[in-house]
C-alpha cells in the first residue's frame, strides 16, 4: 500500500481534533472520517441533524415563553375585571324595607333569588323603563301632529325635557360607579329623585293618552319590570266588610323563583288580611287573616292566564280556578272570619304594614290585567265567560279594573291590554 493516503488520513485525524474538537464538550468520541483534501472539516463538524435539532428546540423555547407571556397578560386583565364586578356589586342599591310577609314566616326575607342583581343591571332596567316612557312619548307625537294643539305640545315638550334629565342622571351614575366613587346616601338620593320622576312622567303621559283617544276604561294592563320595593300600584278606594269574596285577573310572568305578589290588602292591626302571593319555590299560596292555603296554580311559563278565587267564610270554602277550569277546593281556611274594611288594596307588592312595608324580594314581576272583585261567589259559568272574554262576563260590584280605580307609582308602566286578543 502507498504510505502517502494512509499520512493524509492519520493528519485528518489529528486535524479533527485539534482544530475543531478543542472546544470542551465533555465526554465525546471521536469518529475519524476520510474526507476530500479542500472540504472546511469544522464546518462539516457544526452541520447535520443535529445542529437542525438544535434550533428547533431554540424555537420551541423562544415560542414557550411568548405563550407564557400572553397567559401572564390574560391572568392580570382578569384580576382587573374581577376587581371592578366585585366593586359594582357591592355599590349596589340598598334594599329599603325589611322582614317578609308580614311576619308570617321566620326568614322570609330575601327568599327570591334574582333580587340581589347588582347596580349595573338595575339601571338597565331603568334604562328599559325610561325607553318605554320615550316610547309612549313618540305615539303621542305622532297622534298629535294629525291633532294640532298648542297645550298638548307645551306638554309633550315638558316631558320630553324631563326624560333627557333622566337619562343624563343614570348616566351620571354609570359614570361615578366607572370612578369606583361609593357614596351610600347619595346612592338612596338618587334613587328616590328617580322613582319620583318615573312616578311623576308616568302620571303626565297617562294624561295626555286619556285624551288622545276614547277608549274603554278598564283595557288595560299594568307591567312591572323588574323586582323592586317601589313599583306598585294602589287602589283609591278600600274593601267593604265581606263575608262571600270572588277575585279574578288576567296574569303573565316567567320570573323565577316566584312570581311574587299580584296583590295585598291590608288593614289595621292585620297586614295579610287578604293576600295573593307565590313565595319562593313554593306554590301559589292566599293568605286571608295570615292562614294560608295553598293553590294548584302553574302560571310562571310567560302566558297569559286567567285565575279566579272564591272563598266563603262558613267553613273557609274555597275553589280555585285557572283559564276558566276548576283545579282546586279546600276548607278551614280561616272560617268565620270577614274580610275586614277600611284597608289598603295594592297591586304588585306585599304589605308588612298597612300600605307599606315593602320588601322587594316578594314584589311581583310581571303583566297584570283586569282585576275584579266580587262580595259574592261567582258561577262557574260566570268564571268561564270571564277566561274566554264572553260578553256576558261580570264587571267587578266591589272592586272594579277602571283606570280611574288605581293609582300607579314608581315606574310602573301601563299599556293598552284587550284579553283574548292579546293572549301570548
Amino acid at each position: 500500500m502507498d504510505g502517502t493516503p494512509w499520512k493524509l488520513f492519520l493528519l485528518s485525524c489529528l486535524l479533527l481534533v485539534g482544530t475543531c474538537c478543542a472546544q470542551d464538550f465533555g465526554q465525546t468520541q471521536f469518529i475519524c472520517t476520510s474526507v476530500p483534501k479542500d472540504m472546511d472539516l469544522c464546518t462539516m463538524q457544526n452541520s447535520g441533524p443535529a445542529e437542525d435539532l438544535k434550533t428547533t428546540v431554540m424555537q420551541l423555547r423562544e415560542t414557550v415563553l411568548q405563550q407564557k407571556e400572553t397567559i401572564m397578560n390574560q391572568k392580570e386583565t382578569i384580576r382587573e375585571l374581577t376587581s371592578k364586578l366585585s366593586r359594582c356589586e357591592s355599590q349596589s342599591f340598598p334594599a329599603a324595607a325589611a322582614g317578609g310577609a308580614g311576619g308570617r314566616r321566620p326568614g322570609a326575607k330575601n327568599t327570591m333569588g334574582d333580587v340581589s342583581r347588582g347596580t349595573m343591571d338595575t339601571l338597565a332596567q331603568l334604562g328599559q323603563t325610561l325607553q318605554t316612557l320615550k316610547q309612549r312619548l313618540e305615539n303621542l307625537e305622532q297622534y298629535s301632529r294629525g291633532n294640532g294643539s298648542a297645550q298638548a305640545n307645551s306638554l309633550k315638550d315638558l316631558l320630553q325635557n324631563k326624560i333627557d334629565d333622566m337619562e343624563k342622571q343614570v348616566l351620571s351614575r354609570v359614570n361615578t360607579l366607572e370612578e369606583n366613587k361609593p357614596g351610600t346616601r347619595n346612592d338612596t338620593d338618587q334613587r328616590n329623585r328617580v322613582e319620583s320622576t318615573l312616578t311623576s312622567l308616568h302620571h303626565r303621559i297617562t294624561d295626555l293618552e286619556k285624551g288622545k283617544e276614547t277608549r274603554p276604561t278598564d283595557k288595560f294592563q299594568l307591567t312591572f319590570p323588574l323586582r323592586t320595593d317601589y313599583m306598585y300600584a294602589k287602589a283609591k278606594r278600600s274593601l267593604p266588610e265581606m263575608y262571600t269574596f270572588s277575585v279574578c285577573l288576567w296574569i303573565k310572568s316567567n320570573a323565577s323563583p316566584g312570581v311574587g305578589t299580584p296583590f295585598s290588602y291590608s288593614v289595621p292591626g292585620q297586614a295579610n288580611e287578604l293576600v295573593l302571593i307565590e313565595w319562593r319555590n313554593n306554590p301559589m299560596e292566599i293568605l286571608i287573616n295570615d292562614k294560608v292555603a295553598k293553590l294548584p296554580f302553574i302560571i310562571n311559563d310567560g302566558k297569559w292566564h286567567h285565575l279566579c278565587i272564591t272563598w266563603t267564610t262558613r267553613d273557609g270554602m274555597w275553589e280555585a280556578f285557572q283559564d276558566g277550569v276548576l283545579r282546586g277546593s279546600g276548607e278551614n281556611l280561616a272560617p268565620y272570619h270577614p274580610i275586614k274594611p277600611e284597608g289598603v288594596l295594592v297591586l304588585g307588592q306585599e304589605q308588612d304594614s298597612l300600605g307599606g312595608g315593602f320588601d322587594a324580594t316578594q314584589a311581583f314581576v310581571g303583566e297584570l290585567a283586569n282585576l275584579n272583585m266580587w262580595n259574592r261567589k261567582l258561577s262557574i259559568s260566570e268564571i268561564y265567560n270571564l277566561a274566554t272574554c264572553n260578553s256576558k262576563a261580570p264587571a267587578g260590584n266591589v272592586f272594579s279594573w277602571t283606570e280611574s280605580s288605581i293609582e300607579i307609582f314608581g315606574g310602573a308602566t301601563k299599556w293598552p291590554f284587550e284579553p283574548c286578543r292579546s293572549l301570548n
